[in-house]
């Protein structure tokens, strides 16, 4: 069935090449028609284009397909085009002439544009919820290991020293932005109702489109028929809103592989989130971690369809967009896979926090503390700067750390240096005096830890 046929049958070939998956795709909308269509002939009835008894049964019916959506026992049958044929097609045979009425003052082009918002408005909460989800479980990390000093790098050459918390906070604060890239895209989603934009150029029927963007929870209607119809921003939004948040899921991955490789060994992923070898019998793979990077591709090729879908198409509606269900519902979907996998192995990693400090100890990122040392004893910066440069080569030469040289030898390059070298070297007091804001210090990393657990605490108050 379709609404749109009067006569003649379309050519089968034709018919596939034009409905393509959009049927599969149809059923992730279906929950959203029903509820369209019951603020609809709500409207229509407070209008007068729909007697009360009409309505009852209209909503009586629709109510029940709702449920069989939500049960799982609803299908587009063969033969019939899309999901708003389908629950038009259920309902006029269940209730007859009223049901044919569901269709008055409105289009496929204004009620698909209704279905898709309302649909992605409902996906990008589930996805925030992951999201909170996600960064709870970091900050639980982050608070255990506060005083777990690793190296910090740049260019991937260990630098200076930070903590294991410092770092995982740092992936905190990137979710936490993501997190409100999705508030504001929703927000605007919330902020304009397509439906009663029609065809393209509205209706002659007297529609309340006030009163269908309310019930839907839409701020006001769609100013502009044809941008109502043919605007696919929030689409486009959205998917950007996720490619973002899978390039984080990616360098957390990137830092998670690293971490757990015999190069690092900083953590230990639990055997449930990894996999083995077929033939060496010692690995342990980061598989979930791998593939989320490889998944991060696919989401920004879901993006890409979009823009360049969107980047031609005159007004109004054209069949290119179509195309915009598969590109999105699939980036929403991969999405939330990662999300509601990594999170569940962040929460059982273990980490190694002697590794790490033996790591930071080797790579000589308290020379720059040295050198500071060396200023504040008044020997100019960049003078400290190259003795200090000389004491590291030594110390290579010799597989020494500048911690294990003895108090003469440290006066054999200055006689500056004091017994409180030390402490000035000593690589825990070297996170702890980074006292500034934002810093590495465990004083720092709590008070970041509390003011991203006061965000997440915001957005289920919100949303509760």
């Amino acid at each position: 069935m379709k609404l749109w046929q009067k006569t003649n049958d379309v050519n089968k070939a034709v018919e596939q090449f034009t409905v393509g998956r959009d049927r599969e795709m149809d059923l992730f909308l279906a929950e959203a028609d029903v509820l369209g269509s019951l603020a609809h002939t709500r409207m229509l009835e407070s209008i007068g284009l729909l007697g009360s008894e009409d309505l009852a049964n209209v909503q009586r019916e629709l109510k029940n397909i709702y449920r069989d959506i939500t049960a799982g026992k609803f299908t587009i049958e063969e033969g019939v085009e899309d999901v708003h044929s389908q629950v038009e097609f259920l309902l006029t045979q269940r209730i007859g002439d009223a049901g044919k009425r569901l269709h008055t003052g409105r289009s496929r082009n204004d009620q698909v544009a209704l279905d898709i918002r309302l649909t992605l408005r409902d996906y990008s909460h589930t996805l925030q919820a992951y999201i909170v989800e996600l960064v709870k479980v970091i900050c639980r990390k982050a608070a255990e290991n506060t005083t777990a000093v690793m190296p910090g790098y740049t260019h991937l050459q260990r630098a200076q020293p930070i903590t294991f918390g410092h770092a995982l906070m740092a992936y905190a604060w990137m979710l936490l932005r993501d997190l409100q890239r999705f508030e504001d895209a929703t927000a605007r989603m919330d902020a304009q109702c397509p439906l009663g934009s029609g065809a393209l150029a509205g209706t002659t029927y007297p529609l309340d489109r006030q009163f269908t963007a309310e019930k839907l929870g839409f701020a006001a209607p769609c100013p502009n028929s044809l941008d109502g119809v043919s605007d696919r921003d929030f689409c486009i939004e959205l998917a950007n809103a996720i490619s973002i948040c899978m390039m984080h899921l990616s360098r957390l991955s990137e830092e998670i592989i690293l971490w757990c490789s015999w190069e690092f060994k900083f953590i230990e992923l639990d055997d449930a989130f990894t996999t083995g070898s077929s033939i060496m019998p010692q690995k342990k793979n980061p598989d979930v971690t791998e593939l989320i990077r490889g998944k991060t591709g696919r989401v920004y090729g879901d993006l890409n369809t979009l823009l360049v879908m969107m980047k031609g198409i005159p007004l109004a509606y054209n069949k290119d967009m179509q195309e915009d269900k598969e590109a999105i519902f699939d980036a929403v979907d991969t999405l939330e896979l990662c999300l509601k996998t990594v999170t569940p192995m962040l929460d059982t990693m273990k980490t190694l926090p002697a590794n790490m400090r033996r790591a930071a100890a080797k790579g000589f990122i308290n020379a720059t503390d040295c050198a500071d040392y060396l200023t504040k004893k008044g020997m100019p910066f960049r003078d400290a700067y190259k003795l200090t440069g000389c004491m590291v080569s030594d110390c290579i030469s010799k597989d020494k750390t500048l911690e294990e040289l003895t108090l003469d030898e440290f006066k054999g390059y200055s006689a500056l240096f004091e017994n409180d070298i030390y402490d000035a070297i000593d690589l825990i007091k070297c996170c702890e005096g980074r006292t500034s804001y934002g810093g590495p210090s465990e004083a720092s990393v709590k008070k970041q830890i509390e003011l991203a657990s006061a965000q997440l605490g915001a957005w289920e108050a919100a949303n509760a």
